[in-house]
């Protein structure tokens, strides 16, 4: 191997020298075995499978001749050297390609011990992730001089890299990263919004955990899709994830659809969101005010949230909510919010509410609907019931309780196992505008003993 490099380099410094003698020359070279096989024959011999083409008058140097020129020989040489060359670089010995990876960053040391055996085998190497893992993690160094002794505790730690099993430092790395991540994240997430109950800054943590989300999509005979998210937007107490595409599979013969948050393993490379939510709440344990025969009634506040494609509709936040033992019906206990009967708490919506949606190609919005996010707390300020939903304003069939108002009237509804929201509006003519005139909350009472350990 030696000897074909060192007739390589000869043949190129004479080439080099003619070269500048006369004019450029182009050169054909032999296949890959054939150079280091059989000894060269001299420049000045007739065109065979080693000589110089003077070329065209404007024209560069070239490696190899044009196609017009001895196809055959061509397409001989072009499939072989290929074919030589893509096994040249699995048969090179260990020590080459080891130090060839001593090169290369974690992550990219982790994707090409994905190509085989061997590369994954060679990528496990100690000796190299115990160099990421010191550069990562070690405290930083002095600027004075290692004395002797310091140098034989490094060296006593590098031999002992043989006694670890492969891959050892690889997964301690890894383990080590992953753990750096999660204290980033659990710091940013600590601070709490009074109105919310939620952490303040979850576009930050969003941004340093680079979490993104996909959607598993697996059809009944086995085969499935992962489509990743298109684009998101954060909102106060939600985030509205999209995905388009024309590549989707038809919905009937789907079998199981699974909506997935995915993390990178290496946080510090990925400085923006591409792409589960971090945040889960605390878990809760019931307390009793024993001198309160009211606990659980009062001391609510809720924050609402109705937008679409980045437009905010309304946004606002309602304190000291209560309810009374009369309220409680049919398993349910009222809160209410906005009363019709009260026309300084009527609000408007702000623009033209419709749920917006675009693709790359197609852009629309449907009218009436739009997001709604409900965060209700507790006392304490807990969060005691959040959702995040889309709605629809639908005509109102019975007669009309806005007896202050001349318009249409719609209503939106929404129920889940904590509770329900009932949501009245009037479509005011005069200002082209949705105006609230009653919104209230109807929490199950099943919720509201096991949250507060009371017996309504």
């Amino acid at each position: 191997m030696a000897t074909g490099r060192g007739w390589i380099l000869r043949q190129h410094c004479k080439g080099l020298v003619r070269a500048a003698e006369e004019i450029p020359w182009q050169l054909c070279l032999p296949p890959v075995d054939a150079a280091w096989a059989s000894p060269p024959a001299p420049f000045d011999r007739a065109p065979g499978p080693y000589f110089f083409r003077r070329p065209s008058k404007g024209s560069d140097v070239m490696l190899n001749p044009k196609p017009s020129e001895h196809p055959a020989m061509c397409e001989r040489h072009c499939a072989k050297s290929s074919s030589k060359l893509s096994m040249h670089i699995e048969g090179m010995p260990s020590e080459i390609l080891l130090k060839i990876f001593s090169y290369l960053d974690a992550v990219t040391l982790l994707c090409i011990g994905c190509v085989n055996k061997r590369f994954y085998s060679l990528a496990n190497d100690n000796f190299i992730w115990f160099r990421i893992y010191s550069a990562s993690f070690s405290p930083k160094r002095s600027n004075w001089e290692m004395n002797s002794v310091e140098k034989t505790a490094v060296s006593l730690s590098h031999t002992s890299l043989h006694d670890k099993e492969t891959g050892y430092w690889k997964k301690k790395y890894i383990v080590k990263q992953i753990a750096a991540g999660k204290t980033a994240v659990t710091q940013l997430l600590k601070p709490v919004n009074p109105y919310t109950g939620l952490p303040v800054k979850t576009k930050e943590a969003l941004r340093v955990s680079g979490l993104s989300w996909v959607i598993v999509l697996k059809e009944k005979n086995g085969k499935e899709y992962i489509m990743e998210q298109a684009e998101f937007s954060v909102n106060d107490t939600s985030v509205t994830v999209v995905w388009h595409g024309n590549n989707w599979p038809r919905i009937d013969k789907l079998a199981t659809l699974d909506l997935c948050g995915v993390t990178p393993v290496f946080l510090d490379r990925y400085k923006v969101p591409t792409k589960n939510g971090p945040y889960m709440l605390p878990p809760h344990i019931p307390f009793l005010d024993d001198i309160d025969q009211q606990y659980g009634l009062h001391g609510y506040q809720l924050h609402v949230d109705m937008h679409s494609g980045g437009s905010s509709y309304l946004c606002g936040t309602f304190r000291n909510l209560f309810s009374r033992k009369d309220f409680i019906k049919n398993g349910y206990m009222k809160l209410i919010v906005i009363s019709f009967k009260n026309n300084a708490q009527h609000l408007p919506l702000i623009g033209k509410v419709g749920l917006c949606w675009k693709t790359d190609v197609f852009a629309g919005c449907i009218q009436n609907c739009y997001m709604m996010d409900v965060t209700l707390l507790d006392e304490t300020e807990k969060p005691f019931w959040c959702f995040s939903s889309p709605v629809c304003m639908r005509p109102a069939t019975r007669p009309s309780d806005f007896f202050n108002y001349r318009g249409r009237h719609f209503y939106v509804t929404y129920v889940d196992s904590v509770g329900k929201v009932n949501l009245e509006l009037v479509w005011m003519e005069e200002t082209e505008e949705y105006y609230v005139v009653s919104l209230a909350l109807y929490l199950r009472i099943e919720k509201v003993n096991s949250w507060f350990g009371t017996n309504y």
